[in-house]
């Protein structure tokens, strides 16, 4: 299985890999890292100064830029597709569908495309609605930066970061998607066949397998075994795998989601009953609709029902609205709902009943119907952006009043630095679903792939944990190497009559062989190595035979050979029978044994040994015989 990765990404659990398959190069993921925008001011603070420090930290005055997937690597109009695994994991899209020679398809289900449209657009009209006053430059130069305060110093490739997309850009950019559905199968150019898996991780996510006539490789991204609101994953699909390139766990593996969302909802409860009011930083869509489904079923028993909840977001309607008519995409106890018929989230009665309102804006009708205490779900988590600026500047004088972090994608430290110092309260219940080491153990021993590729960060201990060895990637298993991004060939079944009759030899410690004869079945696909037919057992009458009776003729095979030959004992032995005039010459590949006095060259290589003599076959069998005492025979 010849097989070639590049790695455009640093952050695990947004990638972007190129993967070069049976001739075709294939994008998986593209992924925006966002962590470079907490080096930035928050937009409404921004002033006229390049830098500006602040409680202790220096950040950029400017509009925020984000890093990009590495683009210089690998000429990307070489890429014929990319597959998207989900909607967190398109964000840089329109940098290169718009901006590099990029001109294949972009494959994607339709959750993914519609949500994925929804973050951008959020994102683009949460940069666009802020004045534009200055583009810092200058910090960027090599000789300036490396003067500056950690974290700007240390940042990477900062020439690279970007500003944020157009919506232009972003309609171009989705226009080049086809959308798929799970388990179908799509043909790239009668080489590679690729089909989506679902992930269980949120709507239309999905793990991807791409598969030749012989290879199998699965990519999984973004996967969850926990019962949340999305299918399940489906993990079958993924055994037999020759390669299984494995990405985006959970960010907080010490984090327990359901414990996590009861200390949200208590912590919530707590500051509400207190008078004081409750910002959660959150996207629009994903974890908002369990939070939502949770406090639903809590309201009335933590004595909530008075309080009013806000989403306050230029796309809220929209994504509840989508939330309630993907059916098909979402568990098997929501699809029933649907058919009953019940809205699938809970959120609709929320509205129905004026508990939860939503708003494009803080403007308008938020104005006129905003009363506190309250609930408010807005952007952007990283609080740089967004009407969650205008939240922190409100409330974050007041200790009543308490701001919970749900999302992992951002330090909830770095994203406070520049509201410091800070009266309310914070509090950090970070709810990441994805798979936690100990699942990805499991998944492992489940599917067996031959070898697993990842993140050289999931090979190793977190840095501030490194004694907890169980947070890392354990590819120790019957079938699985090391994680490693060599590949060996595809292994072919034995079946059991077959297993049972071969008659294992150790040729090491710890190593043994054996010989097997076998016919090669294959069906579907699916090649088995069966016994042999016997032969028939010959009749007394005369009978005319048909061409379908021949069975091959099983022949006694000649003994294979292993080992290597020792010259110096090889030499010492010819002598011991009679041989003289022994000269031995070094090669590149090994030795040559000059018998002088009897014309005759023994050549010793790793994987061979030849005899040349001049006509005389005794003397070649019995030289032969010498060589096979220094060789096991099995």
């Amino acid at each position: 299985l010849k097989l070639c990765k590049y790695c455009l990404s640093g952050h695990p659990t947004l990638p972007c890999n190129v993967l070069k398959f049976k001739s075709t190069t294939i994008m998986l993921d593209c992924g925006l890292d966002m962590t470079s925008t907490l080096n930035f001011l928050p937009l409404p603070l921004v002033q006229r100064y390049e830098l500006k420090e602040c409680s202790g930290h220096v950040f950029v005055d400017s509009v925020p830029e984000f890093c990009l997937p590495e683009t210089e690597l690998i000429d990307l109009s070489t890429v014929d597709v990319i597959l998207i695994s989900n909607y967190h994991c398109m964000m840089a899209l329109p940098y290169i569908t718009e901006h590099t020679g990029f001109t294949g398809t972009v494959y994607a289900t339709e959750p993914t495309v519609q949500i994925g449209r929804l973050l951008m657009e959020e994102l683009v009209n949460f940069i666009e609605r802020v004045p534009k006053a200055q583009s810092a430059s200058l910090w960027k130069n090599k000789d300036i930066q490396r003067l500056l305060p950690s974290p700007l110093k240390d940042a990477v490739e900062v020439s690279t970061w970007r500003r944020c997309y157009t919506m232009q850009e972003v309609n171009s950019a989705l226009s080049k998607i086809q959308l798929v559905g799970y388990s179908q199968k799509i043909e790239l150019f009668g080489a590679v066949q690729v089909t989506p898996l679902s992930s269980g991780y949120a709507l239309g996510s999905s793990n991807w397998i791409i598969q030749s006539h012989y290879e199998k490789v699965s990519y999984v991204s973004g996967s969850s075994l926990l019962t949340t609101h999305p299918q399940p994953m489906d993990q079958a699909s993924l055994k037999n795998s020759d390669v299984l390139i494995l990405t985006g766990l959970t960010q907080i593996p010490t984090a327990n989601p359901d414990g996590m969302v009861g200390e949200f909802c208590s912590n919530l409860a707590l500051t509400v009953r207190n008078g004081g009011n409750v910002l959660v930083p959150c996207y629009p869509s994903g974890v908002i609709y369990d939070l939502l489904e949770c406090l639903y079923q809590y309201i009335d028993s933590a004595g909530l029902s008075n309080i009013p909840f806000y989403f306050i977001s230029p796309v809220a309607n929209s994504s509840l609205e989508f939330s309630q008519i993907f059916a098909e995409w979402l568990c098997h106890n929501k699809q029933t709902k649907v058919y009953l018929p019940e809205p699938p989230f809970p959120h609709a009665e929320l509205i129905q009943t004026n508990k939860l309102k939503h708003y494009p804006s803080l403007h308008g009708d938020f104005s006129s119907d905003f009363r506190q205490p309250c609930v408010v779900f807005t952007g952007h988590p990283s609080l740089r952006f967004g009407d969650v600026v205008h939240f922190m500047e409100l409330w974050g004088k007041s200790s009543l009043n308490t701001v919970i972090f749900t999302e992992p994608d951002f330090s909830y430290l770095e994203a406070l630095a520049p509201y410091q110092p800070l009266a309310m309260k914070c509090i950090y219940c970070p709810i990441d679903t994805r798979l936690n080491f100990i699942q990805v153990s499991k998944l492992l021993k489940e599917v067996q792939p031959l070898h697993v590729v990842c993140p050289e960060q999931y090979t190793q201990p977190p840095p501030a944990q490194s004694h907890r060895m169980d947070l890392m990637v354990d590819c120790r298993g019957p079938r699985s190497s090391p994680c490693l991004s060599s590949v060996s060939p595809t292994e072919t079944p034995v079946c059991f009559q077959l297993a049972d009759a071969l008659v294992p030899m150790e040729i090491k410690p710890g190593i043994s062989l054996a010989t097997v004869s076998a016919v090669l079945h294959t069906k579907d696909n699916k090649h088995v190595l069966q016994p042999p037919p016997r032969p028939a057992q010959p009749t007394g009458g005369k009978k005319r035979k048909r061409a379908s009776d021949d069975i091959p003729d099983c022949k006694v095979l000649k003994p294979l050979l292993s080992g290597s030959i020792p010259v110096e004992q090889f030499v010492q032995t010819l002598e011991k029978h009679g041989f003289s005039d022994i000269k031995v010459e070094d090669t590149a590949k090994g030795h040559i044994v000059l018998l002088q006095e009897a014309e005759t060259l023994i050549q010793i290589e790793e994987d061979s040994t030849h005899i040349i003599c001049d006509n005389d076959e005794m003397l070649r069998v019995r030289l032969r015989d010498l060589v096979l005492k220094f060789l096991q025979k099995f």
